[in-house]
């Protein structure tokens, strides 16, 4: 196989904790010529490169090295540009290894890293996340995760950016479109998309019912016509909508550190169409607007469940984010049309063909 990737593997001196993992990546990476890092200031020249991030965490989920390469990649906006990239994790304890997986993805992908969709192995200390996965493979749950970390290797290596001569965008949004800053931020980008078929649909009013755990057998019933059994707007127009799409927006408001109710429950809602359709050849994009701070938890959401869940390309700097409290106050925010456009002409050169 004539393919190269970089393996960034932060330093862990307990060779113990890394047995593991070391097993794993012998497995992904048999037959793949790769350049190995393991010490931040080895973190250099990797613009347009293919880069495997494998993290091992013991039970505290604290990697010291990790932590190094973190603060080198937020303060060098431009240390990933081009690249694209996967992530595995493999913990000591049940907990972290998603929290570090959305934190680390969302600080490369600022500093312009892509993601293709399920860009995320994690292993947690009893592989009991495996579970499903080993029977899907018909294999046990150390083979599940070596099998993962193979796919994700390929994947990484095989990708390719998809791009439309006319791409269509769909924009999903809770806001009021008089006093909402996320949405007169929105309005601002999307005066300079071009060439684009663009389709918002309101989730507001409490029109969406949440999702309310149907039965497996269910869910996949209706799946198969691209139903889902609690019906509504997100039947009869998101589905067929987000089929149609090239590229997906959502506007979001932070509502206390995460997305608006509705916006969690068309992703919940999602599942039921996940399960006929993959979703690898569509972009995610978000606008975020906080009042006070965290816009950074709500893109870390949005990475979680549509990149490293349902499948979407997480393309590099997806999210424009932005702090506005008082009703128009956005448009005080300094330089805030030359921003917009930026990010407009972003969203044009990720999926349009020229």
């Amino acid at each position: 196989m004539n393919k190269e990737l970089i393996l960034v593997q932060p330093y862990c001196e307990d060779k113990q904790k890394t047995k593991r993992l070391e097993q794993v990546l012998a497995t992904a990476l048999e037959g793949i010529s790769y350049k190995k890092i393991i010490e931040e200031r080895e973190l250099k020249n990797l613009q347009h490169k293919k880069i495997l991030f494998a993290i091992s965490q013991g039970v505290s989920g604290i990697n010291l090295e990790y932590f190094r390469f973190l603060k080198k990649i937020r303060m060098d906006r431009n240390l990933l540009h081009g690249c694209v990239a996967g992530i595995i994790v493999d913990g000591e304890s049940e907990l972290f290894t998603k929290s570090i997986a959305r934190e680390f993805a969302f600080t490369a992908n600022m500093a312009g890293c892509t993601f293709p969709g399920r860009p995320l192995v994690e292993a947690t200390a009893s592989l009991q996340n495996f579970n499903i996965q080993a029977k899907n493979f018909d294999t046990d749950n150390m083979g599940a995760y070596e099998k993962s970390a193979k796919i994700l290797t390929e994947q990484i290596l095989d990708f390719k950016p998809i791009k439309k001569k006319q791409p269509n965008i769909l924009v999903l949004h809770t806001s009021n479109f008089k006093t909402s800053n996320t949405m007169q931020l929105w309005n601002m980008v999307k005066s300079h998309l071009k060439n684009c078929n663009i389709k918002e649909i309101s989730l507001r009013n409490g029109s969406i019912q949440d999702c309310g755990g149907c039965p497996y057998t269910m869910c996949m019933h209706f799946s198969k016509s691209s139903n889902c059994y609690y019906g509504g707007v997100i039947v009869n127009e998101v589905y067929p909508a987000i089929l149609d799409c090239d590229a997906l927006v959502l506007l979001c408001p932070n509502y206390n550190d995460a997305v608006s109710a509705n916006l969690c429950a068309f992703i919940n809602r999602l599942t039921a169409l996940f399960r006929k359709t993959r979703f690898y050849e569509k972009y995610i994009f978000a606008v975020i607007v906080s009042g006070y701070s965290g816009g950074d938890l709500v893109a870390e959401q949005l990475i979680s469940a549509l990149n490293m869940n349902k499948t979407f390309i997480l393309p590099a700097r997806f999210a424009m984010l932005e702090t506005a409290n008082d009703p128009n106050s956005i448009h005080k925010i300094t330089d805030i049309a030359q921003k917009a456009q930026i990010f407009a002409n972003h969203i044009s050169q990720t999926i349009q063909q020229k």
